[in-house]
């Protein structure tokens, strides 16, 4: 396996345990969360790459377009909910109330 592919995965592997471990805030989430899609993405990419198949060169771009409209999304809500609330810790965050 090359080099770059366990960087990827190390990257990959890095984001995820930043989201286990600080999700008290909701922008470290949303950070960590990004990082996750952008590995995938390079992961996708590099493949699609490697493989010489016409129909795979899509998958990036249709991830990077999931990722754009997840990020947009996230902001939006964080932006929300520190206008609302006043601080972005997720403990503070009730889902069940309206």
């Amino acid at each position: 396996m090359p080099s770059i592919h366990i960087n990827i995965m190390l990257a990959f592997v890095i984001s995820l345990a930043g989201m286990l471990m600080y999700r008290s805030h909701l922008m470290s989430s949303l950070l960590c969360l990004e990082g996750m899609m952008l590995s995938l993405f390079t992961m996708i990419a590099i493949t699609s790459l490697n493989i010489n198949f016409t129909l795979a060169s899509m998958a990036p771009i249709i991830l990077l377009v999931f990722a754009a409209c997840e990020a947009a999304l996230g902001l939006s809500l964080l932006v929300l909910v520190s206008n609302s609330y006043g601080t972005d810790y997720v403990q503070n965050l009730n889902l069940l109330r309206c």
